[in-house]
């Protein structure tokens, strides 16, 4: 009998716990070991992680209370605040933009990337521009034209390509040079153009294929195994157009003068100095950015890649930038993929490619959620918008609300249905109510917007649910905002704006917050003693102001003769003051340190410690009432919330 009513009395007195690993309780609220344990190892600033009693016992005390302050900022309902909801909505887009992506597509466009950039390509292109918004007759009007160039080119009569890029090529950048851009690799170009570079063969030419830019046709000139990454330095001699062939004619006389000079042993990073016109480079001593085939003009670049060993120095090489005679520093191979696949995942990801991987994504969303579209009813709502007068004062202006009886679905996700009137209700959002441009390729465009905004929104909110890594760093995030909000509502603001609370605790306190020994006046800091001697004898009239001593002695050219300061002063602080001449209602003589002179007029002195007013130790009470206001806070929430801690949980931490 005795042993049964001792373990139902020990029951009553010990915590209960739902989970076995629960480490501590507050209210009612369990914590488990685990949570606390990515916590506590994630924010320990020492490489080994301290798990001794006492660093846990003191992590655990900051932590619970921690998890009181989010629990009292879900109480308040902060969450329903606009500015924070913003906030958390603004973060959980930016986070997501990380998740929202199919895995398995990004590694392979990492290592396609990566197989591409151990081979350039050399290439030449005929651009035909027609703009992404352009109408449907001038896009087709630019293929057109951009079919028959090609047609031309592998005709029966061969026409050169480089001849045509000059007469017919919309890049102007490249068209004087036959079209030739240079030797490119994998992340230096749009990634439709380089997937037809890498799969056209040599000496081929490829059919019209379209870009943001328009249509291109490409050229392979030339293929070799990467040159990997190369730094050189270089003395750059100017070619001003304004001085045309004199001026080419007098850098070359200048250039081979400069050979001659590294040739019998002179300095390159002197002569640098001493000639170059690169300004962006010579605080580097013409050292520049290491870099890869492609990233400069293909003279330069040919000439750096063909020198073989550190400090070899190539023969000058014209540009349109000048005469450059380039110095090799370093040359790197490419290195292996493993070293590099973390910095590729980022590039893949915000290049051009990563569409890809995101579209993947969301193609799987939408096959895992339903997605269905209603594609003529879509075309409704084009026709409908398409309708819209393009003259007049109102020409291509629409509302949404003229439009409520159209409330068709245009797709339906995870059952829920979007009309025709959510639609061109967010078309009137995005354009601001006017269709400019050719209307049907722009509502088509908005619709895709559309429906894309909407499914990335849906999974936003379910990656939530389905991805603990997201929803771990959402939580952490929105526990740092209600706390970030909860601390100035309850002591930062608090402690500033409760005048009546931090006067009653100034007086509190009459005698902590105390000038040393010292004065009350104004110290006048002078740049020569001749204007001090100038402001002595206007300082010792009656009625004068310290107006009239800077009227006296500043001038325009020299605004900063004289520098007034009136406040208290410690002695202790301003030892090269002449306390003996510090006297009540007195002037100083003139007396100098370190180069400047200096008058005091004194107010009054004190030669004991003098308590501050509230107004002159304001930043210091404010911070100690903020600790006071903190800690009465603090010991109030450890009321409302009682801490339980599961002693055999805690031990197991214990190394």
């Amino acid at each position: 009998m005795r042993s049964i009513i001792a373990i139902a009395i020990l029951s009553i007195l010990t915590p209960k716990f739902s989970n076995a690993q629960a480490l501590f309780t507050y209210g009612g609220n369990e914590v488990s070991v685990q949570e606390f344990k990515r916590v506590y190892e994630k924010n320990n600033i020492q490489k080994k992680v301290d798990y001794s009693e006492s660093a846990i016992n003191d992590y655990l005390k900051l932590y619970s209370l921690f998890k009181m302050k989010v629990k009292e900022a879900e109480a308040l309902h902060l969450d329903t605040v606009i500015a924070i909801s913003r906030e958390l909505d603004n973060y959980r887009k930016q986070l997501a933009k990380n998740y929202l992506t199919d895995a398995e597509v990004t590694n392979r466009l990492v290592v396609e990337t990566y197989n591409r950039m151990k081979e350039e390509v050399k290439v030449a292109h005929i651009l035909i521009s027609v703009l992404n918004s352009a109408s449907p007759e001038d896009t087709l009007k630019a293929f057109k034209k951009a079919d028959s160039i090609y047609n031309t080119l592998v005709g029966k009569k061969k026409i050169d390509f480089a001849a045509t890029a000059k007469v017919l090529s919309d890049d102007k950048g490249s068209a004087t040079s036959g079209g030739e851009i240079g030797y490119i690799t994998a992340l230096q170009t749009i990634y439709t153009f380089e997937n037809v570079a890498y799969a056209t063969p040599l000496g081929l030419i490829s059919k019209p294929f379209r870009t943001i830019f328009g249509y291109h046709i490409v050229k392979v000139l030339d293929r070799r195994a990467t040159q990997g990454e190369i730094q050189v330095a270089q003395i750059l001699l100017s070619t001003p157009k304004s001085k045309g062939e004199d001026g080419v004619r007098e850098a070359k006389v200048k250039a081979d003068s400069i050979i001659n000079a590294l040739k019998a042993g002179a300095d390159f990073s002197a002569l640098v100095q001493a000639y170059s016109e690169d300004k962006y480079s010579l605080k580097d001593n013409g050292v520049l950015a290491p870099f890869t085939a492609g990233k400069m003009v293909p003279a330069f670049e040919n000439a750096a890649f063909a020198l073989k060993n550190i400090g070899d120095i190539a023969t000058p090489v014209q540009t349109d930038y000048g005469i450059h005679i380039i110095k090799l520093i370093n040359k790197t191979p490419l290195k292996p993929l493993d070293s590099l696949r973390d910095v590729l995942k980022r590039k893949v990801e915000n290049d051009s490619r990563g569409t890809f991987a995101r579209e993947s994504y969301m193609n799987k969303v939408k096959a895992a959620n339903g997605f269905k579209e209603y594609a003529l009813h879509v075309d409704e709502v084009i026709n409908a918008l398409s309708n819209i007068v393009d003259t007049g004062k109102n020409a291509n202006a629409f509302k949404a609300s003229n439009y409520n009886t159209m409330v068709k679905p245009v797709f339906e996700l995870s059952s829920k249905a979007y009309t025709q009137h959510d639609l061109i209700s967010y078309i009137e959002m995005v354009t601001r109510g006017r269709l400019n441009g050719p209307k049907n390729a722009v509502v088509r465009d908005i619709y895709t917007m559309y429906a894309n905004a909407i499914v990335n929104d849906f999974q936003e909110h379910k990656l939530i649910e389905e991805n603990a890594d997201f929803r771990i760093l959402m939580q952490e995030y929105k526990d740092g905002v209600y706390l970030f909000e909860l601390m100035d509502r309850m002591v930062w603001s608090k402690a500033s704006k409760d005048s009546v609370g931090l006067n009653a605790f100034y007086k509190d306190m009459p005698n902590k917050y105390t000038w040393a020994p010292g004065f009350a006046g104004t110290l006048y800091k002078f740049d020569s003693l001749a204007s001090s001697n100038t402001a002595l004898a206007i300082l010792k009239k009656k009625n004068t102001t310290d107006e009239d001593v800077v009227k006296a002695i500043n001038t325009e050219t020299n605004p900063n003769a004289v520098s007034i300061q009136t406040s208290t002063f410690e002695f202790d602080k301003f030892a090269f003051l002449p306390k003996d001449q510090i006297l009540t209602g007195k002037l100083t003589k003139v007396f100098s340190h370190e180069g400047k002179y200096y008058i005091v007029k004194t107010k009054s002195r004190f030669d004991a410690p003098m308590p501050k007013s509230l107004n002159e130790s304001r930043g210091y009470v404010v911070a100690a009432y903020q600790d006071y206001l903190e800690k009465q806070w603090n010991e109030s929430l450890k009321a409302k919330y009682p801490m339980l801690i599961n002693e055999s949980v805690f031990k197991s931490l214990i190394k």
